[in-house]
């Protein structure tokens, strides 16, 4: 192959890596969108108010120097309660987006909020696995605790 076509191929790869979020060799280490920190247990009693659930939230990271579209991500736990994001969501380079179990209104990506709309809670106070993967259902990245505590960093 000559030089020229090594080098497009190389840029495509980096496109398509881009768009799907796939690390390419020299990013394998740090996943293009990182489950950074996991709220599992709310404060106080879990009541099952709608402020309750709300305490309950998992945060990404773009870890990345350029914008991804989360459009078809999905997160979930290990009882396979799936949140998927369903629309256009645009999380600029470096930027973080909270998760929240329950109900409220999505912020737009300067405010970088997002809700579930769930009535119950998600995240196992005794330990879980929060997972998150890009629209063809690739693994990115993936975060466990146990039961001790009320939150967790990944």
């Amino acid at each position: 192959m000559t030089t020229r076509l090594v080098g497009l191929l190389a840029a495509l790869v980096a496109v398509v890596g881009a768009t799907f979020g796939i690390a390419g060799p020299a990013q394998a280490a740090t996943p293009v969108v990182q489950i950074t920190k996991v709220y599992y247990n709310s404060p106080g009693i879990d009541t099952g108010s709608n402020i309750s659930l709300n305490a309950e939230w998992l945060r990404l990271t773009n870890t990345r120097s350029y914008t991804i579209n989360l459009k078809g991500w999905t997160l979930r736990d290990r009882a396979s309660h799936v949140y998927t994001f369903t629309t256009n969501y645009s999380l600029g380079a470096g930027k973080r987006v909270y998760v929240h179990t329950g109900k409220g209104t999505n912020g737009s990506p300067d405010y970088q909020h997002r809700y579930w709309g769930r009535a119950a809670y998600v995240w196992n106070n005794t330990g879980d696995t929060a997972y998150v993967r890009n629209p063809s259902g690739t693994l990115i990245d993936s975060c466990s605790w146990g039961s001790s505590g009320s939150y967790t960093y990944c």
